[in-house]
């Protein structure tokens, strides 16, 4: 779960939580993509619903990356996997993975793409992992096990997407390979 513990710090160059709450200011942190694509707001609105799904990473007190996931029902992604929780669902849509600037291009966003997956392994409702992702990531996500399929039906203004998925059931436990 993406909570900051007591008496922690956010990373340098964060402005720290706003009104007092315990979350990261989304102008700190960045997707692999460049941008966090989910706003504070949405952040919020998807560890409200399904803290279990959120995963981040803390160095010295200070979060330095996180995924947020929720669950979906439906065998691909469309416009409404960008805002709905569906409890029932078996697939989790992973919306971010974002690392903070700080803390780029040191593999902490493969790390912990791994450790979140892992840890999907051990709940009973997920049989798969569900991403978006521009083209050019495409590669990064494979060599964490994704594989594409094919264009999405979810467009953000004039970005497409590749839609990939990772099965997460039917799987030994897997040491971490670190080209991912």
């Amino acid at each position: 779960m993406l909570r900051c513990p007591e008496g922690t710090r956010m990373p340098a160059g964060c402005q720290g939580c706003p009104e007092g709450d315990r979350y990261p200011q989304d102008t700190a942190f960045i997707s692999v993509s460049g941008d966090c694509p989910l706003h504070l707001d949405e952040i919020r609105h998807f560890l409200n619903l399904c803290p279990e799904l959120s995963l981040g990473w803390f160095e010295e007190g200070r979060l330095v990356a996180f995924i947020i996931g929720s669950l979906w029902d439906q065998e691909r992604l469309s416009q409404a996997a960008l805002t709905l929780h569906r409890p029932r669902g078996s697939a989790v849509h992973i919306h971010v993975l974002a690392v903070h600037r700080g803390c780029r291009q040191q593999g902490k966003g493969s790390i912990l793409m791994w450790r979140y997956l892992q840890y999907l392994r051990g709940l009973p409702a997920a049989r798969r992992a569900l991403l978006m992702c521009q083209g050019f990531l495409v590669p990064f996500y494979q060599k964490c096990g994704f594989r594409a399929l094919g264009p999405c039906a979810v467009t953000v203004g004039d970005l497409s997407f590749v839609e990939m998925e990772h099965a997460v059931r039917g799987h030994a436990f897997m040491r971490r390979n670190s080209g991912c």
